[in-house]
Parts: C-alpha cells; structure tokens; sequence
C-alpha cells in the first residue's frame, strides 16, 4: 500500500507532477519566447499626458535579472508593475490571436496588423504556461535565474489606450487571458528562446482564481 500523501515523491509534490526542464504536465513545452524592457515616456490618454512604461521592445542576448526586475526595464506606477512582489511580468504567447481579434471586431485603425510580444507590457513572453495551470507560490526555474509567481495582473486604463479600445479591460476580466507577476527569487539572467521548469509551491490558489475574485468591478 502506497502510503505516501504529500511531498514530493518519484517525481510528485502534493499529488502534482514536478516539472522537469521545459516541459509541464502533460507534455506541453514550457518556453521563454521573448524578454522585453521598456523605458518610461510620455503619451497622451483621455487628453492628458500620462508617463507610463508600458510599451516594451524584445531584447536580444541575455538579461540580468535583479530583484526589482530586468536591468534596463523602468517602471513607473508601482501600485501597478514594480517592487519586489510584481517585479516581472509574464504573459502567454497564446493569448496573442484573442487580442487581434478583438482588436479587429472593435473598428481599432491599424488592428489587422499583427501584434509584437510585449504589446500587452509584459516583460516575459512564455509559451506552454497558461493562467489556469499556475498558482500562486509555483516557481519557474530557468537556467540562470529563479522567479515565483505572486499574483495575477489587473487591467486599467492604460490598457484600454495601449489596446486601442475602451472595453478592453473588460475583455480581459471576461476572458481571464491576464497573465501574472512574478517575484526574483535567485537573480540571475534571461534569455529568448531557452526552456524552464515549473516547479509546484503550495498550490492553494491558482492565478485564475484570484484574478476571478479580482475582477467583480470590471465585470459590471
């Protein structure tokens, strides 16, 4: 009889598999697609001039990795994205044909031009790790760096604007599509391209639950 309930056995933690490099649960590859940085600057929202490093650009070679974010990266609203439990942020490569499309269906001028990664203001494209296979306390190991997942991101009106249409935010309250920030828990660098293995923490709340909770105001 098997008597093992918790912790990590034969390659288990808590009755869920341990990711092993570049790979999840059932097999999907677990990628870095792109690194990006930005720089604040100012741009004009609802007719006010409002600094933001929203926009980003996809960076070539390694990055280092400090505990307050990517070296190059500024951030400006840090009740939004900075400090040391929202120091990176990460969004999925697969949420990407969702926004086109919305952004076609909403009339916005230039919308069938194809998105660039970071256009959401990510700083780590991932490919293979959606909101709904990561919780709160799971650890994304790369090979130089480690980064903890804190919680999901919240949209606001910066992202109406940098999307081109106002229900934006209610588009990503409705879809869960949100992405999550993470905290450094090993600095290090960053590279397009390379695997990482996603370790289980707890496993008490996912992102997507969270950002569920969160999102009440948006949904009205």
């Amino acid at each position: 009889m098997d008597t093992h309930t918790s912790g990590s056995v034969d390659g288990w933690h808590d009755g869920l598999p341990v990711g092993k490099p570049g790979v999840m649960a059932g097999g999907m590859g677990l990628t870095l697609h792109s690194v990006q940085i930005g720089q604040a600057r100012a741009v004009r929202i609802q007719g006010r001039s409002i600094t933001t490093a929203f926009h980003k650009s996809t960076v070539a070679g390694p990055v280092a990795v400090a505990t307050l974010g990517l070296q190059g990266d500024e951030q400006v609203d840090l009740s939004v994205h900075g400090g040391l439990g929202k120091a990176v942020y990460a969004y999925p490569l697969e949420h990407y044909p969702f926004w086109q499309e919305a952004r076609l269906r909403a009339g916005v001028i230039g919308g069938d031009a194809a998105l660039e990664p970071g256009a959401m203001g990510e700083n780590l494209t991932l490919t293979g790790l959606l909101e709904t296979g990561v919780w709160v306390g799971d650890v994304l190991r790369f090979a130089h760096c480690q980064l903890r997942v804190t919680q999901p991101r919240e949209p606001c009106y910066k992202f109406n604007a940098a999307m081109g249409f106002a229900t934006a935010a209610k588009a990503m309250a409705q879809s869960g599509h949100c992405g999550f920030y993470l905290a450094v828990d090993e600095p290090g660098t960053l590279q397009a391209g390379e695997p990482f293995e996603l370790r289980p923490g707890p496993r008490q709340t996912s992102v997507a639950q969270m950002f569920q909770t969160k999102m009440f105001k948006h949904m009205r």
